[in-house]
């Protein structure tokens, strides 16, 4: 993970506490080395996870469905708005400082449309790491739930 000395999966387990405590996912559940984070009010399932990959630990957004992938993608475009800029807002109100967040936005192995982030974490260590990652999972929370049809619950 490029910090030393810290336990994946007691930083999942910090993590989960916070999202559940947060109340904005409609379910959080552990599966191996991920943790799973179903969307809560999305016109179609969506889930969000925070994962250890190869390079690094990541956050992202999942869907199977394009409809909802490309009215994310439509939302951005009609207003204007950078995806970066408007992550790094959220994560800002989360107390986090550090570089403006990247993403990706692709198509999986698994076939589903993804929005994904590398969380840094180099040089932090323990409780530190689990906060980093709990805030950029409710950071993607927060923008995503803004865009396109990612909050349909009040229809």
């Amino acid at each position: 993970m490029g910090s030393t000395g810290v336990d994946f999966r007691s930083v999942l387990d910090q993590v989960r506490t916070r999202a559940e405590q947060a109340g904005v996912f409609d379910s959080v559940t552990r599966e191996g080395d991920s943790l799973i984070c179903q969307a809560k009010g999305s016109a179609e399932p969506a889930t969000y996870r925070l994962a250890m990959r190869d390079d690094g630990l990541r956050v992202s957004l999942e869907m199977e469905d394009r409809w909802l992938s490309e009215s994310i993608e439509a939302a951005l475009m009609n207003s204007g708005d950078a995806l970066e800029e408007l992550l790094d807002d959220e994560l800002a109100e989360l107390g986090y400082e550090g570089a403006e967040p990247t993403y990706r936005h692709f198509r999986s192995e698994a076939m589903r449309f993804t929005f994904e982030s590398p969380i840094p974490v180099e040089g932090l260590e323990g409780e530190a790491v689990a906060e980093r990652a709990a805030q950029f999972l409710l950071g993607y929370e927060a923008c995503f739930r803004q865009l396109g049809d990612m909050n349909q619950s009040d229809d």
